[in-house]
């Protein structure tokens, strides 16, 4: 009778550990480019090495470590043009501290009895024109007469002062323009000069604001024009 020797029948097989890496709680589970390279090699090297590796997949493993290495040397590209444009923007609205620029805006803040320049926009010749200076209130405080204006519009400037000559306090303001079109009244488009006191080169989403007199604030890409004064 063929007997059975005593002892654990798992005796002769070795366990092997694994060593195991502690995900990261961070990244989404999402693949990096080191992910992807890792199982692309460990792909390489679990081919069966006694047939012929297949030429067009040979191919596609090599114009895949082409294309990863091309979009990682892209990214970083851009990532160096973006600071490069960046940086030139900052420098250009740097260069605009002091200086004025238009705002496609009729609202403005102006220091009490400061001169502000505006510019009416028209498609097409008007008559009779004037610039209604209203306050917060919608009071108008001070009508300047323009008379005809050409095709498309013209600048202007209020000299800060009252209908009665005093200096209009500190506050927002509002150009209201009307005149004859075709012989029919209409509202034209009033814009503003505003002076810039400062630049901010970090605000929301990281782009440049140009911070205007009267306490507002605008983007560098918001400005129209720019004027000396």
């Amino acid at each position: 009778m063929e007997t059975v020797s005593g002892g654990n029948l798992l005796d002769g097989i070795r366990w092997q550990q694994e060593d195991y890496k502690v995900a990261d709680t961070n990244d989404n589970g999402m693949l990096t480019q080191e992910d992807f390279f890792a199982l692309l090699t460990k792909e390489l090297s679990n081919q069966d090495p006694t047939k012929p590796v297949d030429n067009n997949e040979m191919i596609s493993q090599m114009t895949a470590f082409s294309t990863t290495d091309g979009v990682q040397q892209l990214n970083e590209s851009f990532t160096d043009f973006a600071s490069s444009m960046t940086s030139s923007q900052a420098l250009q609205a740097s260069s605009l501290v002091g200086r004025s620029v238009l705002v496609e805006d009729n609202i403005f803040g102006m220091n009490e009895g400061e001169p502000v320049k505006g510019k009416i926009v028209s498609e097409t010749p008007a008559s009779n024109v004037n610039i209604y200076v209203e306050n917060i209130a919608g009071e108008i405080i001070q009508t300047v007469p323009v008379g005809n204006l050409a095709e498309g519009g013209g600048t202007f400037t209020w000299d800060g002062q009252t209908s009665s000559g005093e200096a209009a306090p500190a506050g927002a303001y509002r150009f209201r323009v009307a005149g004859l079109v075709d012989g029919q009244a209409s509202e034209l488009q009033a814009m503003t000069y505003r002076k810039v006191d400062s630049v901010t080169l970090a605000g929301a989403n990281g782009s440049i604001l140009l911070n205007l007199n009267g306490g507002s604030s605008m983007a560098l890409a918001d400005v129209v024009e720019v004027s000396q004064g």
